[in-house]
């Protein structure tokens, strides 16, 4: 275990680095966004995630790379609210109409505060300000991550507010388990009958579809890059009507390296990413460029849009309440 700093923000607020070992996993985690900067397992010589070797490239490429997207992670339509009979605009950072990952100063493109670093684990908090980003409520967000036996990377997040607001986070590292430029070769599978139905700015319509006759069945695992029929992956796949007991929800993994990956989630939903908008030519870990499809993102979250439909799982948080996630990533080579 070791603390470090990695860099300093163009406002002059250093970033500190933790490193954490346990389980047979290895992280490097930043004050920066909650970023896991950098995985490695026992027995596998390459980086299971993508990430960068300085701050400045964090700053300069963004995406999230491997941080936890918040306060409310995923799209919200016109980024407009309307909480207890008020209405509230959000920082429209998507499109220049939507809201995106909780506005274009959102948690994930913060700095956190270390409150604790153990051997194999970081705890972490923050608070987010009433109305930056144009969200109602200060809103007080905990995250610990832990290393844990049999190669679990274990992310516990907790959540309070002053005033009725959304929260609904998401962790986004971008995963790739073998080293190859693409992750179009990686096999996944995905416990859902269902996914959200989007329009042509990945905003929910309201419908849920089933994935069978769909390129996006994954119920039995099949390859990345078979999905042939769309344009790319990005989506969410229902896994349930409101959060519930942690459980296993999808398997990514790597012939060429041996190296599984299990996704097991309180949530109701998963977002599914393949990294089609990676920009090509990106310095990442070790000297390696980075480009498109170099990652694959499985984040389990509520539902995207909640706020606007109804019949959807509700992000809404109020006063007294308490916001809980507990996600692991499990990795074992065979």
């Amino acid at each position: 275990m070791s603390v470090e700093q990695f860099g300093v923000m163009p406002d002059g607020t250093p970033v500190q680095r933790a490193t954490i070992h346990g389980g047979g996993l290895t992280a490097k985690i930043l004050s920066y966004g909650t970023v896991i900067q950098d995985l490695r397992l026992d027995g596998h010589d390459k980086p299971l995630v993508c990430g960068f070797e300085k701050l400045e490239d964090y700053l300069a490429y963004g995406s999230h790379f491997g941080a936890t997207a918040g306060r409310v992670g995923n799209r919200i339509r016109d980024g407009h609210l309307e909480l207890d009979g008020k209405t509230y605009q959000l920082d429209t950072n998507f499109l220049g109409k939507h809201t995106l990952h909780g506005g274009k100063k959102g948690m994930g493109v913060q700095v956190w505060t270390f409150d604790k670093v153990e051997e194999n684990a970081v705890h972490m908090s923050t608070t987010l300000p009433d109305g930056e980003m144009g969200f109602p409520g200060n809103l007080t967000i905990k995250i610990v991550y832990s290393l844990l036996e049999g190669g679990v990377l274990d992310m516990a997040m907790s959540a309070t507010t002053d005033a009725t607001t959304l929260c609904n986070l998401a962790h986004h590292s971008y995963f790739n388990l073998d080293g190859d430029p693409t992750v179009m070769d990686h096999m996944l599978q995905v416990d859902a009958e269902q996914y959200l139905e989007v329009n042509d700015e990945l905003i929910p319509t309201g419908k849920l579809l089933p994935v069978e006759g769909t390129s996006l069945d994954f119920r039995t695992t099949k390859r990345v890059g078979g999905a042939t029929s769309i344009a790319a992956i990005d989506n969410n796949y229902c896994l349930a009507d409101a959060g519930g007991a942690l459980r296993r929800v999808a398997t990514l993994s790597s012939p060429k390296s041996g190296v599984s990956m299990d996704v097991t989630t309180t949530e109701p939903g998963v977002q599914a990413y393949d990294g089609v908008n990676m920009k090509d030519g990106m310095p990442g870990l070790e000297g390696v460029t980075m480009g498109k499809h170099g990652g694959f993102c499985l984040e389990p979250q509520i539902w995207p849009d909640a706020i606007h439909n109804p019949d959807f799982p509700s992000a809404v948080l109020k006063p007294g309440e308490s916001y809980s996630q507990h996600t692991q990533y499990i990795f074992k080579k065979s």
